[in-house]
């Protein structure tokens, strides 16, 4: 939460006041909007999951049911690639000609767009964590700011940078965009990376290497 935010919810006393007043320490069961710690301890920062549990905890925010996302397997005729359509909030995986397998989407919103063109899968890290976007977080591990971007925001004083989690992690640009496992509202929610359901992110981790080419439309 910004401290402006803070501030308009206790009014305009002075920061100690505030401070020792009004605000109230973060727990698990007190998160900011937006921001939450699952089970394994991990921050998850979801813009669309504001003020509800990590995508698999309790009172987690209810997703539209998946009728996409499907894997067959098998050898295929040919190489593996990845096809993303935008449009459809589908990726396909092919190896040759042959569709293997398909996985539901969230791309990114219109203020961070998923960037169209070729691409080849650069890096693999199952437990990556977003040097970019996460939350400042106190000693203790309370949530101070769960909404920082640590390319355009200062940590508050006595604070460090937690990145938010993103299993799975398949980097497509050396900027950050990339797939990897993250919660589906049903449109397009991200800060530009390509998230996919846990299972199928865990799946085409799996299945793609180094150089597997990725197409965006």
């Amino acid at each position: 939460m910004k401290l402006t935010s803070l501030l308009m919810a206790c009014g305009s006393s002075a920061l100690a006041l505030l401070l020792s007043s009004c605000a109230t320490p973060y727990t698990a069961q007190t998160m900011p909007p937006g921001i939450v710690r699952g089970a394994d301890g991990t921050l998850y920062y979801d813009p669309s999951a504001r003020g509800h549990a990590a995508p698999g905890q309790p009172n987690a925010p209810a997703a539209p049911p998946d009728v996409i996302s499907f894997w067959e397997g098998g050898p295929g005729n040919g190489p593996s690639r990845v096809r993303i359509n935008r449009a459809e909030q589908t990726a396909y995986f092919y190896r040759g000609d042959q569709l293997i397998g398909k996985s539901w989407l969230s791309t990114g919103d219109a203020g961070h767009t998923t960037p169209a063109g070729s691409f080849r899968i650069i890096q693999k890290n199952k437990w990556h964590k977003s040097s970019r976007y996460g939350a400042a977080v106190d000693s203790q591990g309370n949530v101070v700011d769960a909404e920082i971007d640590i390319k355009k925001d200062r940590l508050p004083p006595g604070t460090k940078y937690e990145g938010a989690k993103m299993t799975n992690f398949m980097r497509l640009t050396n900027d950050g965009i990339g797939m990897h496992a993250g919660f589906l509202p049903g449109y397009p929610a991200s800060h530009g990376c390509i998230r996919m359901p846990e299972q199928m992110s865990e799946i085409f981790f799996n299945n793609v290497e180094l150089g597997t080419p990725v197409t965006i439309e």
